[in-house]
């Protein structure tokens, strides 16, 4: 041995032909800046071919414990400094690896041995190390700079070592250690669902070690669930000592609040929403004018009299960005003595509001606008449901009588009714997009089970109403690039150039042109018009819907791409969304000539805070939806169900069951007696040995074959396939199928012998 190394003596009784340690490794190269294998080997003139391999080793195991980095071809190593450190959260897997989620850069993976560390979305600062066999840049863990949650839900469990707390997911591999003095304390019995405060956080060697605050043997699967993906989500849910004073200090309104307001009472203004809403934060009224226009008025809870600038209530609301959703269930982003008092619109009582006071041209054009403060008092709390039957038939006994007798109140119906036949005329003259679509709601029983799960149907009044709020958001941006306001659009942007051509390729099953790149509105919409009334049209628009973009908010407009509109804006929710309730403060300084309110934050960071909590919304509700009916069909494993395939992908088929509108897979190992090929321009498991077609809208049999709760997901045999969509009733002959192959159609090549 030719080299001074301060750890030979430890190195010699490991080692019969020992090499450098990790710590003269690491100073050597500090000391040149970078070095080859070759180049460190001639350093330590090692020429022994074993002490050569053994040096790489040890290199290859010192860029996975991230002590050094390495670049190029040859390698050439170098030690690992603060600017190799990069910030970001993690996300867990239920299958116990993980990655770090990184803003401008591709995300580090994170073996098992790295997720020890963390829970699902801790904030940590971690390093590239090195790059797995898939391509992906694996991630060391240097520092937690901070937890995501230090509360979870869980159930109790026992094993060799005593009582832990076992997680869901995506935390599941994070058992949280208990005393048994704990749960002795508190009469916990094993199988129960508790709530546990982390004590201490794990490491290399120990899980975390908590104590039980909570036993949760009340609460039942859905409470419990909704409880969890608070926690998880990091979702507010409880509000401030002072965001509730604040709020349970304002009073009915009186004279004063009343002052430089429009007084609307007399006019006959009603609110239309779904019999199962508890808020009112819109009510609409319209009348014919001279020469066949429109005046439309759509009234909007005055949000920002109560929730004034920087005070508690709004850095509540700011926080939460959103009302979250879940089924019977609402978290909202503003007190309920506000959500569903003194800011909703209930019938009968008087209600500050915000005013988008619109006129139409009889062709349905808007022609002008103005917005202003205002006092109502809306004559009748209608249903879509409601609103519908009396479209249908105005004679009917059981509607309401706030409808049908108070003639004032039936008039204005009547006429946004006209006016909707007219506005969706122009509609269909931008191009808007338009999908069939099925949107479900979830009845329970009374021990908080599904009982039932039902599409939603949409007829002429919700979409009179969706009508009437679209002229208040299109006007409103209006006002605000007009007069430059600072506020947040609401942007859609067009779909990207790889989505563009995937619906190119796909469109030639219908014999229709997409262009590559660049679609335009009428492009989707010749789309849409020509599958509408197909069988499987629901398959079909839900494979356009899932080549959009996500819409998110931003202080520059770029327009709303789904809706075609120039620009776009939320102003008619503030009771639910921040943004509108920052929409709603700078249309009301601009039309009273106040000072605009001057903010805590930024334009730009309410942008990304709002469009991220809006995700954060929408993610946690659909793990709740999806959590719900997986545990509902684990009580119909081994039974059999009709259903439609509305995704085809490369491992198997995925198929929502027609009567349960339930997701589930046929993994491609049980699809059918054939070697099958995924075609992903047509969409198609095409069987190679006898050319059998799997697609989009076939109609097929499945039995349930079991229920994965850590990855939430449903798997489905299949049984038979009852019936093929239009597009896949075309079974070409296995040479012909070859053929096609060859000429290369666009498969990838993965396929599997069942």
């Amino acid at each position: 041995m030719s080299w001074n190394d301060p750890n030979a003596s430890a190195e010699a009784q490991k080692y019969d032909n020992p090499i450098p340690s990790r710590e003269l490794i690491l100073s050597t190269i500090t000391a040149q800046g970078e070095v080859t294998h070759q180049q460190l080997a001639k350093a330590f003139n090692i020429d022994d071919p074993d002490q050569f391999d053994a040096l790489g080793n040890r290199l290859k195991a010192m860029v996975r414990d991230g002590q050094v980095n390495r670049d190029g071809r040859p390698y050439r190593y170098r030690t690992v400094t603060q600017h190799d450190v990069v910030s970001g959260t993690v996300s867990a897997h239920p299958k116990g690896f993980g990655f770090v989620l990184l803003r401008d850069m591709p995300d580090l993976f994170l073996h098992e041995k790295q997720m020890r560390w963390v829970f699902n979305g801790d904030k940590v600062d971690a390093i590239g190390t090195s790059t797995d066999n898939r391509g992906r840049t694996e991630g060391r863990i240097v520092d937690v700079t901070e937890r995501h949650q230090n509360q979870f839900i869980g159930t109790l469990a026992q094993d060799e070592d005593g009582y832990c707390v076992e997680l869901g997911s995506p935390n599941n591999h994070q058992p949280i250690s208990v005393t048994d003095e704990n749960v002795q304390a508190l009469d916990a019995k094993l199988g129960n669902p508790v709530k546990v405060d982390v004590i201490d956080w794990p490491n290399q060697h120990e899980f975390a070690t908590g104590k039980i605050a909570e036993v949760l043997t009340g609460d039942n699967d859905r409470e419990l669930i909704i409880e969890t993906t608070l926690l998880n989500y990091d979702i507010p849910f409880e509000f401030s000592e002072a965001a509730l004073k604040q709020a349970n200090d304002y009073q009915e309104p009186t004279n004063k609040d009343l002052k430089g307001r429009t007084d609307l009472r007399e006019l006959p203004l009603v609110t239309i929403d779904g019999a199962d809403a508890r808020d009112f934060d819109d009510a609409v009224f319209a009348e014919k004018r001279s020469g066949g226009n429109y005046r439309v008025l759509v009234a909007i809870a005055d949000v920002s009299y109560y929730v004034t600038p920087n005070s508690a209530l709004d850095q509540e609301a700011y926080e939460r960005g959103t009302s979250v959703y879940f089924p019977h269930r609402v978290i909202p982003m503003l007190p309920e003595v506000l959500s569903n008092g003194l800011c909703s619109l209930n019938p009968d009582v008087d209600r500050l509001c915000m005013v988008a006071d619109i006129k139409v041209s009889r062709a349905g054009k808007v022609t002008g606008y103005e917005f202003y403060p205002a006092v109502m008092n809306s004559q009748a709390r209608l249903t879509y449901d409601q609103v519908n039957d009396y479209f249908a038939n105005p004679k009917d006994d059981s509607l309401p009588k706030s409808l049908t007798g108070n003639k004032a109140v039936k008039k204005s119906v009547d006429t946004m009714h006209q006016l909707y036949e007219l506005l969706l005329k122009k509609r269909e003259e931008r191009h808007a997009m338009e999908f069939e679509t099925v949107e479900t709601y979830i009845e329970f029983n009374e021990k908080g089970g599904i009982a039932a799960i039902l599409p939603r149907t949409r007829g002429d009044a919700h979409k009179l109403i969706e009508e009437c709020m679209l002229l208040a958001n299109t006007c409103a941006a209006n006002f605000a690039l007009k007069n430059e306001l600072p506020v947040l659009y609401r942007n859609h942007d067009k779909p990207d150039g790889e989505k563009s051509m995937r619906i190119h390729e796909y469109a030639k099953n219908f014999g229709l042109s997409f262009p590559e790149e660049n679609p335009t509105q009428e492009d989707y919409q010749r789309i849409i018009e020509a599958t509408k009334d197909r069988p499987d049209a629901i398959s079909v628009h839900s494979m356009l819907l899932r080549s959009m973009m996500q819409a998110n908010y931003s202080p520059d407009n770029i327009g709303h791409f789904g809706l075609a509109y120039d620009e776009y804006s939320h102003f008619t929710s503030p009771i639910r969304r921040y943004p509108d309730l920052m929409l709603h403060r700078a249309i009301k300084a601009k039309v009273t000539n106040s000072k605009q309110p001057v903010m805590d934050f930024s334009l730009e960071g309410a942008g990304t805070q709002t469009s991220d909590t809006e995700r954060r919304a929408e993610k946690a509700s659909r793990f709740v939806e999806s959590w719900l009916k997986c545990h509902y069909m684990k009580d119909h494993v081994g039974e059999e169900f009709d259903g439609v395939v509305t995704t085809v992908t490369n491992f198997g088929l995925f198929v929502t069951l027609k009567d349960l509108y339930i997701d589930g897979l046929v993994h491609i190992s049980n699809v059918g007696d054939d070697f099958f090929v995924y075609d992903e321009r047509q969409q198609q498991l095409v069987g190679k040995d006898k050319g059998t077609l799997f697609g989009l809208g076939d109609s097929v049999r499945v039995k349930v074959a079991g229920v994965n709760m850590d990855l939430l997901q449903i798997d489905f045999d299949l049984q038979s396939k009852l019936q093929s969509s239009e597009m896949n009733r075309t079974e070409a002959s296995p040479t012909k199928k070859k053929r096609r192959r060859s000429s290369g159609n666009g498969s990838n090549g993965n396929s599997k012998k069942s």
